[in-house]
């Protein structure tokens, strides 16, 4: 029985040895194509929009997560968007230049208002998005709702 064993952990010893010496041999692009994860155009490109949008996982179409560098991109590409549209455009004309999908866009979107790179004008279907601050005054501050403060 020691005699299998010992055999056997020869064989796994050899095979690591094997696998880590390919591994080492290994150009970074033939590591990310057998791993699945293959850049697409080049050096340091990410996935389209319309590409992470076709990752869906789970029942109702719910998108697959998206990494934080996935979701920056998203926001520097709806800035230039908007940079090169001085009259701004709406939620429903971002997501169509950018070809993704209505789900995708509300987190990029909030993202780039937080920060203070896009602002926005009017309310829901009437909104339109600028780059920088050129949208409502006070785009950042909102008023709260509910009790109004009296006249004493």
């Amino acid at each position: 029985m020691s005699n299998l064993k010992s055999t056997i952990e020869g064989l796994a010893r050899e095979f690591a040895t094997s696998i880590i010496s390919a591994l080492r041999a290994a150009s970074i692009d033939e590591l990310t194509d057998v791993s699945g994860l293959g850049r697409r155009g080049g050096r340091g490109a990410r996935p389209a929009v319309a590409e992470v949008a076709g990752r869906k996982r789970g029942r109702g179409g719910r998108l697959g997560r998206r990494s934080p560098a996935d979701i920056a991109q998203v926001v520097d590409e709806i800035v230039a968007l908007l940079e090169k549209s001085p009259e701004g455009l709406r939620a429903e004309q971002i997501r169509e230049a950018l070809a993704c999908q209505a789900k995708e866009l509300p987190r990029p979107l909030g993202d780039a208002l937080a920060a203070g790179r896009i602002s926005k004008s009017g309310q829901k279907r009437a909104t339109t998005y600028f780059a920088g601050a050129k949208g409502e005054a006070g785009a950042g501050k909102r008023r709260a709702r509910g009790r109004r403060k009296r006249a004493a």
